[in-house]
């Protein structure tokens, strides 16, 4: 059985192999007693879940235990959003929340993420503790109950997230607009959220696989290019604009009136640009190291600062909470904006395309060649090159002082911020990051030219494997 461990966001598990409900009690516990000892632990706590196999009874054995152990619960009436947990938290003022939820995973998983009282995925100095209190209670058993039970109220969080929603994004120029949309719920929490806020602002709006389903029609639910081909398939036929979200609905899925697929990148380059021009938002932009270098050129624009963080939207959320951006995003398709919640809002970002579209007139493939035009045009791909435990032990001795020379290309520079970043001229980059939990690195290239690109990516390959480059799990993105 692996060791509880919480990774970019929480800690996920196959039911009844590692996520059991005995190991889920062992993080509530942990949890119970990081807020207590932080001093947020009065302030009471939200226990949410999403739509898969005994989210229910998960929760609500969740809700027991903190109740137990001294915490007042407010508990979810339904499988909510991950980022109206976020938004639960900030307008309550509450001390935290678990969020039963494996996001994107497929369906043979579970998880757990813990969001603590600045609303944002917990930071790992934070994880870290629980992980040492999990420990310890695998040694000592839990803790013993507290004096004083606990209250638990059930709520229903969705009128003040879609409140909080409203208030970010133009439903009235989404609603005149006359737009014909088609929302993929993909079977996740979405349903009745995203499909809800267009439904009441009086806009044409299909939902599709809205339904529950905790095996997710057998597939991921991931919006990506790969899953989204039967919402491509309707949209091309009658429709405006594609939208979908992931489990947890805090990722998303955009497809343009002809069924294309618009990568993340692309996605968060254009609302940067929409955010800073039409909308004037206050401040700078943000994104995770792997994200494209576009947004640096849109904030360059407009006299702004990009930062660049580790991988893992915490960060960004940090900087959201700090008011100091306008808008962050990473590659992963994760994003949230100045006065939000500090944390990936899926449901956000697709109304927030929504209102792009709708407020310009404009198809995406013209709002998104348009920018191409005027801040250049960026090409990027992620490839997962599968190692062997020696390549691994190798590449993990040369990461540690790594070369500026790879394969004929000499990088100016090198960021290890998270993992290692080869920069060269007029903003390529090429960067490798080792799982933590497969036998992969992953490799994200990006550049101006197809060929350039290409030959990055045979360059770093073949560096790695010794070979002719040949890869697996090949997962790439183009701008349109």
């Amino acid at each position: 059985m692996n060791q509880i461990k919480f990774g970019t966001s929480g800690w996920r598990g196959i039911i009844a192999d590692d996520f059991t409900f005995e190991r889920s009690r062992l993080v509530v516990a942990a949890v119970a007693r990081y807020l207590s000892e932080s001093g947020d632990g009065s302030r009471g706590i939200l226990v949410g879940h999403d739509t898969r196999f005994l989210a229910e009874e998960f929760a609500a054995d969740a809700a027991g235990l903190l109740s137990d152990l001294g915490i007042d619960v407010l508990l979810c009436s339904g499988p909510v959003p991950t980022p109206a947990v976020s938004s639960i938290i900030l307008k309550k003022g509450l001390g935290g929340a678990i969020n039963f939820t494996a996001s994107h995973n497929p369906g043979s998983y579970q998880g757990i993420k813990f969001s603590p009282s600045w609303g944002g995925p917990a930071l790992p100095e934070s994880t870290r503790i629980i992980e040492d209190k999990v420990k310890e209670y695998q040694l000592k058993g839990l803790p013993p109950s507290a004096p004083r039970r606990g209250s638990i109220e059930t709520i229903d969080p969705a009128p003040e997230y879609l409140e909080q929603l409203r208030s970010k994004v133009d439903m009235n120029v989404i609603a005149r607009s006359g737009l014909t949309i088609v929302y993929d719920a993909l079977h996740g929490v979405g349903g009745n959220y995203l499909d809800r806020a267009l439904n009441e602002a009086g806009c044409k709006v299909t939902t599709i696989h809205g339904d529950r389903d905790p095996l997710f029609g057998g597939f991921s639910p991931e919006p990506s290019e790969e899953r989204l081909s039967e919402l491509a398939r309707i949209v091309s036929a009658d429709a405006d604009l594609g939208l979908s979200t992931d489990g947890d609905a805090d990722r998303f899925g955009i497809l343009g009136g002809s069924g294309e697929f618009y990568t993340p990148n692309s996605i968060l380059a254009m609302l940067a640009d929409y955010l800073l021009r039409v909308k004037g938002t206050q401040g700078d932009l943000a994104r995770s190291v792997a994200t494209t270098g576009q947004l640096d050129d849109i904030a360059a624009a407009f006299g702004r600062k990009c930062h660049e963080t580790p991988v893992g939207f915490k960060y960004i959320g940090q900087l959201i909470s700090e008011g100091r951006l306008a808008m962050g995003g990473e590659e992963s398709a994760g994003m949230s904006i100045r006065g939000h919640v500090p944390e990936k809002d899926g449901i956000l970002a697709c109304l927030l395309v929504a209102e792009l579209v709708a407020s310009t007139g404009k198809p995406l493939s013209e709002i998104n060649e348009e920018l191409q035009d005027t801040y250049g045009r960026r090409i990027s791909v992620r490839v997962n090159i599968q190692l062997t435990g020696e390549l691994i032990s190798w590449l993990r001795e040369i990461l540690a002082s790594p070369p500026l020379e790879v394969g004929g290309f000499t990088a100016m520079d090198l960021i290890t911020v998270d993992g290692t970043k080869w920069i060269y001229k007029d903003g390529d980059w090429a960067l490798l990051r080792l799982s933590g939990t497969e036998p992969v690195v992953r490799l994200y290239v990006e550049s101006r030219d197809q060929d350039r690109l290409t030959d990055l990516v045979k360059a770093f390959s073949s560096w790695i494997t010794g070979d002719d480059g040949t890869v697996n799990n090949n997962k790439t993105g183009h701008s349109r």
